[in-house]
Order: structure tokens, then sequence, then C-alpha cells
């Protein structure tokens, strides 16, 4: 399939990326549409299902009609398994496919798988998508066992199902719950803030999926050998210690403070965790502090890890960002880390990623805001939570207008596919001119 798509339409692993999240987008929605698709039988509007299931196989979570209430026990498993396709990525998922029929998987094949999951090579492409599907598999089975004495206790059977669809949601990054009523709209994870099980095994899940499959293959191969990992894994190990720890302090002393302080650490660490780029929250995020937002927008604007479920520019690139301006500091030529140096296309692929999210998420803001009369700061938090895949909201989401709602799905959409994946699309078969200008100096700063 992958290989003929490839050769009668001359698409290339890119182009076929980007259009294959775009179909699986639209027969999502064409499905959620169905009057078996939601709790009271109805047809659901076109634009309410396309936008649902963007958010899903965007893996974000914003959403325009609450997820346990309004749809069915079909609608939500379809929602399910858009998230499930959405995180582990389209290409992977067809590969799945493959592997199961038992067909060979041809070099132009493992070019796109190669693409699809950002592997450093072509080599051992198929051991390590099998390693991806088998470890996704297994650790969100796991959660979902962990969690069913709990869910179980409150739901009775259901809490099978409740267990599935949450341990699935958190590892995907997805942000979707299905605790929802029409008496409690939109709850999301605040009815077990309280609850120690449930925030420790979501956070597992969510930086389980988000650090990365490669970083989960250093780790299965290396085990506490660290010394032997990748620079990447080293770097994004690091980035996401430092994340968690110093915003939950951050949150823990400005917010919360009328608590116990075994709750109030607990709501800070999943508050800290929770934006890069998962989309659950256990608090009232419109109650904190605005210093506090302003730090989870960055959460989110940086979001998770190359290879990963997560969205956002990536751990990655504000790594290297940073390290950059320390070696510009230090008048140093090179930009190291842990005893080894960066590429220079590196650092250019760095800041033009930063630049087309920052670029997107703001335009997003400011046009929504102008649209809808609302204050910047509350669209600017919509927007980079949609195109960084994130999922939090300030509530405004569900009551924006049809333009304001395709706008959120265009930067959903062009968050999951990733910009660099865009612009390769876009520009790989034109003709490329190498000749190098004359060179001349310009002031910086």
């Amino acid at each position: 399939m992958l290989e003929t798509l490839h050769r009668k339409k001359h698409l290339t692993s890119f182009q076929f990326i980007i259009l294959g999240f775009a179909g699986i987008i639209f027969v999502g929605a064409l499905l959620l549409m169905l009057p078996i698709s939601s709790a009271t039988g109805t047809i659901t509007p076109f634009n309410e299902a396309l936008f649902t299931s963007t958010s899903a196989v965007c893996v974000t979570g914003l959403v325009v009609q609450d997820t346990g209430s309004y749809w069915s026990f079909v609608g939500q498993l379809i929602i399910l398994i858009l998230i499930q396709t959405g995180g582990l990525g389209v290409v992977t998922v067809a590969a799945f496919v493959f592997m199961l029929s038992g067909r060979k998987i041809s070099l132009m094949q493992r070019s796109t798988m190669q693409n699809a999951i950002s592997a450093p090579t072509i080599g051992g492409i198929v051991r390590l998508t099998k390693f991806i599907l088998k470890g996704t598999f297994i650790i969100e089975f796991l959660g979902a066992l962990l969690m069913m004495p709990v869910f179980i206790h409150d739901f009775g059977i259901n809490g099978l199902w409740m267990s599935v669809f949450h341990s699935i949601s958190a590892f995907c990054n997805a942000g979707f719950d299905i605790l929802g009523s029409k008496d409690c709209l939109y709850p999301s994870l605040t009815g077990y803030s309280n609850n120690y099980i449930i925030n420790i095994i979501i956070m597992f899940l969510i930086i389980a999926g988000g650090i990365g499959f490669f970083t989960w293959d250093d780790i299965y191969t290396h085990k506490f050998h660290i010394k032997r990992y990748r620079m990447q894994s080293k770097i994004i190990l690091t980035t996401t210690a430092l994340l968690i720890i110093l915003p939950a302090v951050l949150f823990f002393l400005c917010n919360f403070k009328e608590l116990p302080f075994g709750k109030r650490l607990i709501l800070s660490l999943f508050q800290s965790v929770t934006p890069r780029t998962a989309g659950f929250n256990t608090a009232d995020i419109s109650s904190m502090t605005d210093s506090s937002q302003a730090v989870m927008i960055l959460l989110m604007f940086i979001g998770g890890s190359p290879s990963s479920t997560a969205g956002g520019i990536k751990t990655t690139t504000f790594a290297v960002l940073l390290l950059n301006a320390l070696a510009t500091f230090r008048n140093q030529e090179d930009v190291c880390a842990f005893g080894r140096r960066f590429d220079c296309q590196a650092i250019k692929n760095a800041a033009t990623i930063t630049m087309m999210y920052f670029i997107l998420f703001f335009t997003g803001g400011i046009a929504i805001s102008i649209y809808e009369g609302l204050p910047l700061s509350s669209c600017l938090y919509e927007a980079v939570s949609a195109v960084c895949t994130v999922g939090l909201t300030l509530g405004i989401t569900p009551k924006l207008h049809i333009l304001s709602r395709f706008i959120l799905i265009l930067l959903m959409y062009l968050g999951r596919v990733g910009g660099l994946t865009l612009i390769y699309a876009i520009l790989s078969n034109k003709n490329r001119n190498n000749a190098k200008m004359p060179l001349e100096k310009i002031t910086i700063g």
C-alpha cells in the first residue's frame, strides 16, 4: 500500500505522512458523525466531529463536547482508536498491519518509517518499530491494570473501560477523559486529585510516552549504564527532570496554599507534568496565579521529546537553543553537551522550529482574540495548547464559534505533523540552488 502510493502518486515520505494524518482525521470525523457514535443517537454536526477527530488523532485533548457524556461507547471507542493511531503515528500503525499480515517491508517503506519516527538511520528500523509497538502495548496494559482497582471500585464493571481508555490516553499524551456526566462537564481528573494511585500512574504514563522511544531503547539496552546512552537520551532525561522539578517548586510556592502538604505536593507535581503535553488536570487551572499560567504556557510550548507521543517544539530543541546561548555567552565556537558537539544544522533546525511554532500560536491566539472579543492571554493559552497538542484549557474552547474552532483545528494538525515535515513535504520537489551568495556581515543584538 505504502509503496504503491509512493510509486503511482510520486509522494515523498513527508507528503505521505501529512496526507496520512489528514485522511485518518477525515475518516474519523465521518464515523463520529454517525448517530451510533453519540449517546443520544443523533447526528453530530460535521464541524464538531472534525474538531474531535483532529484533537484525537493529533493527541491534543481539546474538545467541544464532553467526551464522557456526549459520546456513546462506540463513539468513545472510535476516539480511542484515533488516539492510539495518532500517538503511534499513521505510518507506524500501517507498518504494524504489514507485520501482522506477514508481508515483507520494502526499502521505500522503511524510508517512510524512518522519517515518521525521526530515526537517525534506516538500519534496524523494523526492529525499532517492533520495539515501539511492543513497549507501547505493554506499558498501556500495565497502566490500565494498576488503575482498575480504583475505577472498578468507583464505576463497577465499567471501570474496566475507564482504565483502558485513560491509560491509552495518558501514554499517548492525549488528555481525553470519559469521567464527565451531564451534571459535571469537562472534569478531567479533578475528582481524583486526592487519589495518589491515579495521580502517580497517570504521571508515569505521561512521562513514559513523552520521553521518546529512542530514550526507552537506550534504557532497555543499557539499563542503568547511563554513560552508554546516546547524547540525545542524556539531554532528554536531564531536560525532562528539570522541567518537572523546577515548575513543580514554583507551583507549590504560589498555589494551593490552603491545602495540606501532601495534597499540595501532588497537585504541584501533576500540574508540572501534564503541560508536556498530556492535557489532564487535577486542579482548576483558571484559579492558578498568572505567573503559574505563564510558566504552563512555556511548558506547553516546549512539550515532550522527539519520536514520542508528545507535541511541542521538543525538549531537545529547547536544550539546543539554551546550550547555544550559553556557548555564545562564553564566547565558545562549538555548542557542546556530555562531551559531544552539535552539528550546525541541528542549531538551525532548532531555531526554525521554535520560530514556526511561535508564529503559529501567536497568530492563532491573536486571530481568535479579535474574532471572539476575548482576552488575549486566554486565547494565547488555547492556541499554544492546540499547536503543541496539549489539550489544557481555560474553558473557552467549547464556547468558540466555528471560525475559531477551525483555527484550532489547523493549529492542532500543523502541530502534530511537525513544522519541518510540512516544509519538507512542500519543498522536497523544488529545485535547490546551492550557489553561495556574497558574504556580508549584519549586526545582531
